[in-house]
């Protein structure tokens, strides 16, 4: 009786002390993005992505995506969430281009009849494969609720808000996000002002819920220059158009 009250004593403990191994390792696990920055750097120049790179070099993308997939998200911060979504989002959306590259000419080409590309299950996080589809609409948008998040993300086309050459951060990330809603908005090949029709990206179309429906209002909070002047002298008189969306490849 003693034997076994000892045995189940000395089992009880290992238990703790594995567990606890366990558990301080994935808490001890921080983000690290170091992979990611090294291939974005070297491949993506001006927004355009260099996918013969990434692909001469796909062990790498996929080692850092293992680097995700073996993170624990809540032991992370509310930033550090935001910025480790958007960076899966990014780069699965590589991962997926480089499954039909060369072939492929644009992200549309690599889904069916039946099914978009963003719905297909690829993307390996908190222990569970989900779609770019559900990290956009399921976790990003109504969990931050921040529509900076639509100039940060990047669907691989031409029309969309640029690849950034550098990981989106937790500590930075709020400038990082600043920096890409501004270059996008005042962008005038992307948006532009003539008298007082508004062109705009079909993206403030699709999402102006995400925009509290004043899109033009949104706009001049971002604007500079001659745009941020126009919308301030024809502010009530605003006319939006918005522009054909070009779904080929963001290639260089």
């Amino acid at each position: 009786m003693r034997y076994r009250r000892h045995l189940l004593f000395v089992t009880v403990l290992l238990c703790f002390f594995i567990t606890g191994l366990v558990t301080g390792s994935r808490a001890a696990r921080k983000m690290d993005n170091r992979i990611y920055a090294g291939l974005l750097g070297k491949y993506v120049r001006n927004g355009l992505v260099d996918y013969q790179g990434f692909k001469n070099e796909e062990a790498k993308l996929d080692q850092y995506l293992k680097i995700l997939e073996e993170i624990d998200t809540k032991e992370l911060s509310r930033d550090e969430q935001f910025a480790f979504y958007i960076n899966a989002y990014n780069a699965w959306t590589i991962k997926l281009i480089l499954t039909g590259y060369p072939g492929v000419k644009s992200i549309k080409d690599l889904g069916s009849f039946f099914s978009s590309p963003w719905k297909k299950k690829i993307c390996r996080i908190d222990g569970e494969v989900i779609s770019l589809d559900q990290i956009e609409h399921g976790i990003l948008r109504p969990r931050f609720k921040d529509p900076r998040v639509h100039f940060a993300i990047n669907c691989a086309a031409r029309s969309c808000p640029p690849l950034r050459s550098d990981p989106y951060e937790g500590a930075i990330l709020d400038q990082q996000l600043n920096e890409m809603g501004s270059a996008f908005i005042n962008d005038p090949s992307r948006n532009r002002l003539e008298r007082n029709t508004l062109y705009l990206s079909k993206i403030f179309d699709w999402f102006e819920e995400d925009f509290d429906g004043d899109v033009v209002g949104f706009i001049l909070r971002h604007a500079k220059g001659g745009l941020k002047k126009g919308l301030k002298i024809n502010k009530g008189d605003i006319v939006i158009k918005y522009l054909d969306y070009d779904w080929s490849l963001n290639a260089k």
